[in-house]
């Protein structure tokens, strides 16, 4: 039996039973169930003696979260006259009960604990605890070895009154960081009311911080987002664009006056940044804006995020600088909610402990510390993300924050190169280039992909290169991630269990990232939220009950950023971002980027029916070997270039290609560098007559192909500036041709067939338009011609 399916609990309350639909939890390999105990005598005492220390009047009994309880009414006909004054209550177990017992059976202290917490649940004083134990004794062996366990209840322990001294052995503290982790944070809210409650709780309560982790799931809301239902069906404005929701997003703090839900300190550091940048109304800028965005803790998918190295600095740095001040806002308002509870009960009597501890104010943190993981595709993009994550950072009481291990950030992150001057990003600018702007602006850095580092926030630094399980945010790669986990799957010593308690993932650069390895990203993704193999040091007192419950990828919210969108995205959005508040993504119209195209070519695209997306890539190969290649196989003039997007595909028609014993070269992204120029110069001299081009060889590479008369564009590029990519030499005012199409320069046909099915409507709507995508796969015509 699995968490969520449930189970009965038969409660007699003076001789009715009231019934109600629990979980059971599956720990490790024991199923927590419900079993009921016999009657006899003794415990007849038992019970007599608990309903007259804790009477229960004859009312319903309140129902179970999680599922509406039966009518007591409907099940009076079940009980015996014999049971009318007794009351058989039973507390099923719950997964962080069953966690607990482990640590309570080596420690008789944490056993103490659980006792004193069952009499207290029970009702009773510690004087009780001898009358029961007399009538225990009288409990015959044979009974208890027929249910299994005393009383025919499951062994549980729960430890939610733990004495200071056991306390002290569950938690690992560094030393060195006591004082540093104690937030200077709001200082003034740490005097308490008579009730134990914070001057400021009723702020802190109303904040989309506490709103958001503090909220209980119930059974049907887990069912339905295990079951990833939801459509889109409310529509917001925001700053130059629309989004579309799956729940009524209403950007609440867009409205507010400051500080929009922002830690105050970490809100007037942003507001002096903001002013020295030139800012002059944060209110609606487009940075606050995207800030609401994030700070109600939805899904987003922000799919037409203009990048730095497309010049468009400004919008992207907007966009970063929001995601980055929400992930502080979010390490901050943790920290000091933590510390704040440190402080509670650092001062609090012995003898309050148990009540304190007892209350929910106090589950506040995860399995391990961790709760934002950023996943960036490049060093170089990874150096401007932390450099900027450092200046939005503010300070205890000097100018700038103190940064540890900041030299070895800039020798591992930094450029690297010694003879040429790097800009704010860290990106260097050689004098004289042959590539495109935005190539050396997106790979003039370190262009190292596998990288992860841990960083820590304390009072007075900013910790680089922390240990992962004391850091609050993990900067890395999709790959060095992979690597990490790995090794943790032949390792028996490794793991990566601190990846469980990831509350915030940001996916930056997605666009980058998919033209690496996607599927990286989807491993990551699944990897986060589970249950850990070990304990690191964690009050397991404190933890989230929804994290015990296997509910924490319910949530998490992921923020997935980049330049366009692609099916791979989108399935990672739509499957594995099942946050509770819902999702939220850009709806955009796209006018298509055709009248980029400088030169007069005839551009005919012709559509390949198929039914369905898993026949697509053999509906598309197919019709290339009938419709295509006869058409091109005896050519004379030879020039052709075959533009594939996918390896996948391109291994496909070389195979084919190969079968058919045609005049080719290959210039993929595997190919060595000396087969590539050979391929260049074998193609322009004519030598050979059909060339294969990969997307993911034009990205890394940008390679101008001479020699091209004819152009078939197999499948589309997911980026759409390849389309029609034209650019003027920084060094001089030749204009360079580095599009696809736009390389037909110099060809006398001057035409460009485009193969594409109703599954690329993605694709094409970049490069034709919504508009005209729209009606390109709908139309009874398959044959669309652009001049």
């Amino acid at each position: 039996m699995k968490v969520g399916e449930a189970v009965m609990e038969v409660i007699l309350v003076n001789g009715k039973m009231e019934v109600a639909n629990r979980a059971t939890k599956d720990v490790g390999n024991h199923v927590i169930g419900f079993s009921r105990p016999k009657t006899n005598e003794s415990t007849k005492k038992i019970m007599t003696k608990r309903a007259r220390r804790n009477p229960i009047e004859d009312e319903k009994v309140p129902d179970s979260p999680s599922s509406p309880s039966t009518s007591s009414e409907e099940h009076s006909d079940i009980a015996s006259e014999e049971e009318q004054d007794e009351v058989v209550a039973y507390k099923e177990p719950s997964m962080y009960d069953n966690l607990l017992k482990t640590l309570g059976s080596a420690s008789e202290s944490i056993a103490d604990a659980y006792k004193r917490r069952q009499r207290a649940e029970e009702g009773r004083s510690d004087t009780d605890e001898e009358d029961e134990e007399d009538d225990l004794d009288s409990l015959s062996g044979s009974e208890e070895d027929e249910d299994g366990t005393e009383n025919g209840s499951p062994g549980a322990l729960d430890l939610t009154d733990i004495q200071g001294s056991s306390l002290a052995d569950i938690v690992e503290h560094s030393e060195d960081d006591d004082d540093d982790e104690a937030s200077d944070m709001d200082g003034e809210e740490e005097e308490f009311e008579e009730n134990g409650q914070s001057i400021a709780k009723e702020a802190e309560i109303s904040s989309s911080f506490s709103g958001h982790l503090d909220y209980k799931l119930q059974k049907d809301e887990v069912e339905n987002l295990s079951s990833k239902k939801g459509k889109y069906k409310w529509k917001v404005d925001a700053a130059n664009c629309k989004w579309v929701a799956t729940r009524e997003l209403i950007l609440e703090d867009s409205k507010m006056n400051s500080p929009y839900g922002l830690n105050l300190k970490l809100y007037d550091h942003w507001l002096d940044s903001y002013k020295a940048s030139g800012g002059h109304d944060l209110h609606s800028s487009r940075q606050r804006s995207f800030f609401s965005l994030c700070n109600s803790y939805r899904d987003i998918l922000h799919h037409n995020k203009k990048p730095f190295y497309l010049k468009s600095r400004e919008e992207d740095s907007s966009i970063m600088d929001a995601y980055l001040l929400h992930s502080l806002n979010h390490v901050f308002k943790t920290r000091d909610l933590v510390t704040k509870n440190d402080k509670k009960l650092a001062t609090r009597k012995e003898a309050n402990r148990e009540e304190i501890l007892d209350s929910e104010n106090f589950l506040d943190q995860g399995f391990t510390r961790p709760k934002v993981l950023i996943l960036l595709p490049m060093a170089s993009i990874a150096y401007r993300v932390i450099k900027r994550l450092i200046q939005l950072t503010p300070s205890g009481h000097k100018a700038s924050v103190n940064v540890e291990h900041i030299d070895r950030f800039s020798d591992g992150f930094g450029p690297g190169r010694s003879n040429e001057q790097p800009d704010e990003d860290g990106i260097s600018k050689p004098l004289k280039t042959s590539k495109p702007l935005d190539f050396e602006a997106l790979f003039g850095g370190n262009n190292n992909d596998h990288f992860m580092i841990g960083i820590k926030f304390t009072k007075k630094t900013v910790k680089l290169y922390s240990d992962f399980y004391t850091s609050d945010m993990i900067v890395a790669s999709p790959l060095g991630l992979i690597t990490k986990i790995g090794e943790a799957e032949v390792e028996k010593e490794k793991d990566v269990d601190y990846l469980s308690s990831i509350e915030v993932l940001i996916v930056d650069h997605a666009d980058v990232i998919a033209m690496q390895n996607w599927s990286h990203v989807n491993t990551v993704v699944e990897q986060l939220n589970r249950i850990p193999s070990k304990q690191h040091g964690t009050d397991i007192m404190r933890i989230r009950p929804w994290y015990l419950d296997g509910q924490a990828r319910f949530y998490r919210q992921t923020i997935i950023l980049g330049s366009h969108v692609n099916p791979d995205i989108n399935a990672l959005f739509n499957n594995h971002c099942l946050n509770y508040e819902g999702r939220v993504k850009l709806s955009f119209e796209h006018k298509g980027v055709l009248p980029k195209v400088l030169l007069q070519v005839r551009q005919i695209y012709e559509r390949i029916d198929t039914e369905s997306i898993v026949d697509a890539d053999d509906a598309r190969l197919d019709y290339f070997k009938k419709k295509v290649f006869p058409k091109i196989k005896d050519s004379v003039q030879g020039g052709i270039m075959i533009f594939i997007s996918s390896y996948f595909e391109f291994v496909r028609v070389r195979n084919f290609l190969k079968s058919q014993d045609a005049s080719m070269c290959l210039l993929g992204e595997y190919e060595k560098q000396s087969d590539i120029s050979r391929s260049r110069v074998w193609f322009f001299q004519g030598k050979r007559k059909i060339m294969l081009y990969t997307e993911r060889s034009h990205f890394y590479h940008r390679y101008k192909i001479r020699g091209i008369q004819n152009l078939i564009i197999y499948s589309l590029p997911e980026r759409k500036e390849f389309y029609p990519e034209a650019w003027s030499s920084n060094y001089n005012f030749s204009l360079y041709y580095m599009g696809i199409v736009n390389m037909l320069e110099g060809s006398h046909s001057m035409n460009c067939t485009v193969l594409f099915s109703r599954f690329d409507l993605l694709r094409l709507e970049r490069v034709v338009g919504t508009v005209s995508a729209k009606r390109m796969v709908t139309s009874d015509k398959r044959i669309f011609t652009f001049c």
